[in-house]
């Protein structure tokens, strides 16, 4: 599958030694920044420049230093004081090459590093727009996180920035507010989990606003696999392709929090034979777990405070189809613009705003193709037939180009039960397929 946003972290090879930066600042007298951010597949994506130019950026609390990629949309980005370095990531790959520049000059609104280090990767694979289904060039967070007090409000899409000299924490018993543990530069909450009785095992997780996922969990002595699972493609990381178990935990508790049927995935231990310090922690939390609170990042005093919003009772977001989709660059569809009467709306040349027509009239509109990017062995969607590199033009009736990849994913896997038809595109060939979704870790009445 190529659902390739889930796990971001990274650690380097070969960097050489560096004093402390000066860091993000405020302007002087201005207590908070308020940024507003696109919620895509539980990732935020934020507006960012660097020296000058536009950029999209994921923030990514499992990331130390920013990364820019991607950047072959762009005429024209300035990079500072480059030298060649190996970076390593997730993934089952080798590490790959990479470029370390310093001195630059990074924005966020008001907020401001202008001697920022950048890490650039080369690499074409390393894009993860087409799964996001909009354009990103980077990630970042550690820095952003170390010098503010972060309240990412995920009910409303915005986030602010403190001082965190000037924060004051809220008075309200809606507010919990648990302890955060900063460790090489990443953040862990403690919490317990549920899983197929009621018996609950401690957990250690690293909090990851970079993972579209739910949680991650490592198989030990105490935590089992679930007796229902099925093998997966779980993302891509910088270091190549990650692979597990996708199944269900009972619950997951944060605080006094409790989130039942919890989606949870159980990566390969070959994803992270590299990464030395796992220490304690027993796996991850990701996007679709964090975007169920308003959240405050406190990393200076090592507290994280959180409290539910209008997602927290949301089910978890399950594959029933099989089927991933990503972006594939554009095709040509041919639409005809006048109804049956003749009259065409919000025409270029109207009066008022309609026109009349004496003949039929056909617009040619240049829109995304959306193709079957992976499919799951075994699923509704495999078994009815359809195969990687279908191109979608349609779900239950829906021609798919009016429509965002978030919400086509959402078509595809609606209700558990639902009869779901979808026209394809194979070998210049139109056909449909009808299936019936289905929870593979339901457990049966």
């Amino acid at each position: 599958m190529k659902r390739i946003v889930y796990f971001l972290s990274i650690f380097f090879f070969c960097v050489p030694f560096l004093g402390m930066a000066q860091g993000f600042t405020l302007p002087e007298g201005q207590k908070f920044q308020n940024i507003k951010f696109q919620l895509i597949n539980n990732l935020i994506v934020i507006p960012m420049e660097v020296n000058g130019t536009p950029l999209s950026f994921i923030l990514d609390s499992g990331v130390s230093k920013p990364i820019l990629f991607n950047l072959t949309d762009q005429d024209s980005v300035q990079i500072n004081n480059v030298s060649e370095i190996n970076i390593k990531g997730l993934g089952d790959g080798e590490p790959i090459s990479a470029l370390s520049s310093k001195g630059n000059d990074v924005k966020l609104g008001y907020v401001r590093n202008n001697d920022q280090q950048l890490y650039v990767v080369l690499d074409n694979e390393m894009n993860f727009s087409p799964s996001l289904g909009i354009t990103v060039h980077g990630i970042i967070g550690y820095e952003l996180f170390r010098d503010f007090v972060v309240d990412i409000n995920y009910a409303n899409n915005t986030i602010k920035l403190y001082d965190p000299k000037s924060y004051r924490y809220k008075k309200n018993n809606k507010y919990e507010t648990l302890p955060l543990s900063i460790i090489r530069k990443k953040a862990y909450v403690d919490g317990e989990l549920y899983l197929s009785n009621n018996e609950s095992v401690p957990v250690k997780l690293l909090v990851d606003s970079g993972s579209s996922d739910a949680i991650w969990l490592f198989e030990n002595e105490d935590i089992d696999m679930p007796e229902k699972y099925y093998e997966d493609f779980l993302g891509k990381g910088l270091s190549g392709n990650i692979f597990g178990k996708r199944t269900m935990v009972k619950g997951i508790k944060i605080g006094s929090f409790v989130l039942k049927d919890a989606k949870a995935a159980f990566p390969n231990t070959k994803s992270f034979n590299d990464m030395k310090n796992l220490g304690d922690r027993n796996g991850s939390m990701g996007g679709e777990i964090l975007k169920r609170f308003n959240i405050v990042f406190d990393y200076p005093n090592n507290k994280i405070t959180l409290k539910k919003n209008n997602n927290f009772n949301i089910p978890f977001q399950y594959n029933m189809s099989g089927i991933e989709l990503q972006h594939d660059g554009l095709r040509y569809i041919a639409e005809r613009i006048a109804d049956d009467r003749g009259m065409v709306s919000k025409d270029a040349d109207t009066f008022g705003n309609v026109q009349l027509l004496f003949e039929n009239r056909t617009r040619l509109s240049l829109v995304p193709e959306i193709i079957v990017s992976g499919i799951r062995a075994g699923s509704p969607a495999e078994t009815a037939g359809l195969r990687e590199g279908d191109v979608i033009l349609a779900v239950n009736g829906k021609s798919v180009h009016r429509y965002k990849l978030q919400e086509i994913m959402h078509m595809l896997n609606e209700k558990e039960g639902k009869r779901v038809k979808v026209l394809i595109e194979r070998y210049h060939s139109d056909l449909l397929f009808s299936f019936v979704l289905k929870n593979a870790f339901k457990e049966k009445p």
